[in-house]
């Protein structure tokens, strides 16, 4: 504990740039903490058995339709509960941030597939007998002060009407809610696949993906081979996945987002190792007269050298575990707000360990050369200097 001290006085001898160097770790490693979980959340693999629910895409692109027929099929599939469908919809809603996703979705069917979706019996009835009816999340209606009987106007920018115009207006006939802590992109603005079909311009008879109940959860994957098996070959083969696997398959398309992720911290530790390289080289410069008076009080070359090395270790550590808390902390309300975009997000406590280990790493790499040049001082020569 002793030497503890040592160090931590020699690390704050110039306070204002330890601070500095210190702060710039700390934003490094809060970087590192929600990136590398952004990374995760991209790139890890998704296990689809003991799931209840799948989900059936294009195999190539999630762009490709695929022909609502498809649902018969499926259904035919031993262990198929039932099977839903919808498509993206796109559109805006009076201004371009206003994001949020709309299906078209045939009612009933949907809150089957979902029956975690709570929605009044009567506003479903009214959903499913009003042509161009449409439901959203209690939460949703809120935010925007929609209100039961409100038209709803929202903006083609994938589907204009058969006349040409892209406004459609929907009548918002109930509201239904998500179960909080929903992890997957479903909470959406919802109306009738039926109207949806007949006004669209084009793209009648086909769904951007169909959703699977299955009877038996332990069968999950098994079902999922045979369904994709049964459109082996066929102009439309299909990929099956969970809810999960294909939400962040939706937000892949933007690009590699691992390696984006993996370049973006890549560039950032560059950077703090040469800042904090610099921090501790200056230090060093400015103590090398002390460096020689520890060694003539009986300091050995060894214990000089672990003594430098250790406030490089400190500041690192220190820092990184700092950056990382802060990570650990915001995690719940950044997975909150980028729920329907990334879901899953969360930062796991391997993050966290394998972060503090190369805070440890980067604290000796900059500490190196200094405490190896420490261990060679002479006595003499640094005295000299003074």
């Amino acid at each position: 504990m002793r030497f503890l001290s040592l160090i931590w006085a020699g690390l704050f001898r110039r306070k204002t740039r330890t601070v500095l160097t210190l702060f710039s770790i700390i934003v490094a490693f809060l970087l590192f903490g929600l990136l590398r979980s952004i990374a995760d959340a991209f790139t890890v693999g998704v296990d689809v058995a003991g799931v209840d629910r799948l989900i059936v895409q294009p195999k190539y692109s999630i762009i490709d339709p695929l022909p609502i027929s498809h649902a018969s099929q499926i259904a035919q599939v031993a262990g198929v509960a039932m099977v839903a469908h919808a498509n993206w919809f796109g559109g805006i809603y009076q201004e371009r941030k206003n994001f949020f996703p709309k299906y078209p979705v045939t009612p009933r069917d949907w809150f089957t597939a979902y029956p975690e979706f709570r929605i009044d019996p009567a506003q479903l009835d009214a959903f499913e007998k009003t042509r161009t009816g449409a439901v959203a999340p209690a939460e949703l209606a809120t935010k925007y002060g929609w209100h039961v009987g409100d038209k709803i106007p929202v903006e083609a920018d994938i589907y204009p009407k058969k006349d040409g115009t892209r406004l459609w207006e929907f009548d918002l006939v109930g509201t239904y809610d998500v179960p909080s802590g929903d992890s997957t992109r479903n909470g959406a603005f919802l109306f009738n696949y039926a109207y949806f079909d007949e006004a669209s311009q084009f793209g009648q008879g086909t769904v951007s993906w169909f959703v699977v109940r299955v009877a038996d959860q332990s069968k999950a994957a098994e079902i999922a081979r045979s369904i994709d098996k049964q459109f082996e070959n066929s102009p439309n083969e299909t990929r099956t996945a969970t809810e999960a696997e294909f939400a962040r398959q939706f937000a892949n398309q933007i690009g590699n987002m691992g390696l984006m992720m993996g370049g973006i911290l890549g560039a950032v530790f560059f950077t703090i190792i040469l800042l904090t390289g610099n921090t501790m080289a200056q230090t060093f410069r400015e103590r090398v007269p002390e460096l020689a008076v520890l060694k003539t009080l009986g300091f050995s070359d060894a214990l000089v050298s672990l003594l430098v090395l250790g406030e490089a270790v400190l500041l690192c550590a220190f820092g990184g575990a700092i950056g990382l808390g802060i990570a650990a902390l915001l995690a719940p309300g950044v997975a909150h707000g980028i729920k329907d975009i990334l879901p899953g997000f969360e930062v796991v406590w391997q993050s966290l360990v394998f972060g503090l280990a190369i805070a440890v790493l980067l604290g000796i790499v900059v500490g190196a050369v200094p405490a190896l040049t420490a261990r060679r001082l002479r006595i003499v020569d640094a005295l000299r200097e003074r």
